[in-house]
């Protein structure tokens, strides 16, 4: 019987890890554009007046409790050329739709969902201050 080659010898192995490398190389470079992606919408102005807005509302607060983190898979589109804009974004629990015109974000739809119970928060509603006594007159 003559010699094999070398990868007479070792095609068992050869094979499969040849196959699989191009798979964990593409798998690898998808993960890579998704974080990217999910980063820069992290970086919106829309993604971060929305999350302060939560972060900053009694009712969210009260809700959820605090600290309030962002946490889970940010989906949707953000584009802006110079002063004008559009987003779309869901954070987690929290909904945002929003236009930017003469360099000033308008939010048509920035809800928050309370997971537990299903309630809407709307963000677009400044909270009621709370109720001062009046002053006794004399």
């Amino acid at each position: 019987m003559p010699p094999t080659n070398w990868f007479g010898r070792n095609w068992k192995w050869v094979v499969p890890v040849g196959c699989l490398l191009p798979v964990l190389f593409l798998g690898g470079c998808a993960l890579a554009i998704f974080f990217f992606a999910m980063g820069v919408l992290k970086q919106t102005d829309a993604y971060k007046t929305a999350l302060a807005r939560a972060q900053a509302n009694p009712a969210v607060i009260e809700a959820i409790g605090s600290p309030i983190s962002q946490t889970g898979i940010v989906s949707g589109k953000s584009k802006v050329n110079g002063a004008t804009g559009e987003a779309n974004l869901s954070i987690p629990t929290l909904y945002v739709e929003a236009k930017k015109s003469a360099d000033i974000w308008y939010f048509q739809t920035m809800q928050m969902k309370v997971e537990k119970t299903g309630e809407r928060i709307d963000l677009n509603q400044l909270p009621l201050p709370a109720k001062r006594p009046s002053p006794a007159h004399p």
